[in-house]
């Protein structure tokens, strides 16, 4: 199996909530606590054997740990000059996880950072030069691909796509590059765009696929990702939270089985063509076994996609 071919593709599962579930002591943390991205360094053996957890359980690509490892979220902490360090490392953590394993991809993450350009937090210029230093330093360790995650802003996903691109260019580099936008409970992203603006927008990009993730469960991504499969030509990709999050004594609770959560990932696969899944917020290594076990002989659903 490659990236190129058009069987399922199993992405991993959450890597913050699981984290956090481990309870890890304050003093792994170095002083920035609540940056994850850190523990690469920090934890190594932390974020490798969290990457073991979902490759034993089936996952074929594992998303490094830099979610927010963009200039602009690092400044926030301090920690901008680190900015290439903790992508490069990061990159390595997965490829020591991954270690003899055949059929298995490292997927650069690169996340929304905490600066929208619609809303006037940042400049283009200034949020492309930031996203040109992760996804170089990113490339260059070596990932396979490169996924633009939880989108909120049309222009904040564009400006990030032609960096990409741009970097992938320069180095004379045909990577998949990946887009995941996050719809709220409303039915639009957080600056009101409906998915019918989000796939007739990036339509004219070189992507290797556009999907949904974060925000919410499965049930509620069911209307957007019907429209992309009648809407949207190339992969679609989904990557739902474990269900709406529920506090109950104080914690937050993610509601949806592991069984539960493999059934309604089946049911994009096989009647919306859904051919790339993994998941989102709550879900644990177990959810990707089972959603493995129950969906890894499936066909995908073939597509008559509107011209």
């Amino acid at each position: 199996m490659s990236l190129h071919d058009h069987n399922i593709l199993f992405f991993d599962g959450a890597c913050g909530t699981n984290l956090q579930a481990k309870n890890l002591p304050d003093s792994i943390w170095d002083g920035y606590e609540g940056c994850t991205e850190i523990l690469s360094v920090t934890a190594p053996e932390v974020i490798i054997g969290q990457h073991q957890e979902f490759l034993d359980a089936g996952s074929q690509l594992i998303e490094t740990n830099t979610f927010g490892a963009a200039r602009v979220v690092m400044s926030e902490y301090g920690l901008e000059h680190r900015v290439v360090e903790l992508n490069q490392i990061a990159v390595e953590n997965a490829r020591k996880a991954i270690g003899d394993r055949t059929g298995c991809y490292i997927a650069g993450s690169v996340g929304p950072g905490t600066k929208l350009p619609s809303l006037g937090h940042i400049t283009v210029d200034d949020l492309a030069s930031s996203a040109h230093e992760q996804v170089h330093a990113l490339v260059e360790a070596g990932v396979d691909c490169l996924i633009i995650e939880t989108c909120q802003d049309l222009l904040q996903a564009k400006t990030v796509i032609i960096t990409c691109l741009d970097v992938l260019e320069s180095k004379g580099q045909d990577l998949p590059v990946m887009l995941s936008v996050t719809m709220e409970r409303q039915g639009t992203m957080l600056v009101g765009s409906d998915i019918a603006t989000v796939a007739a927008t990036f339509e004219p990009y070189p992507l290797f696929s556009l999907g949904l993730n974060c925000a919410t469960g499965p049930m509620d991504m069911e209307s957007h990702i019907r429209y992309l499969s009648h809407n949207w030509d190339k992969r679609i990709s989904c990557m739902p939270n474990q269900g709406l999050p529920e506090v109950i004594d104080g914690q937050t609770v993610y509601p949806l089985k592991p069984k539960e959560y493999a059934e309604h990932m089946k049911r994009f696969i096989t009647v919306d063509g859904v051919s790339i899944v993994g998941g989102c917020c709550g879900t644990t290594p177990e959810h990707i076994r089972v959603m493995v076990e129950t969906v890894k002989n499936c066909t995908v659903a073939s597509r008559e996609v509107c011209s």
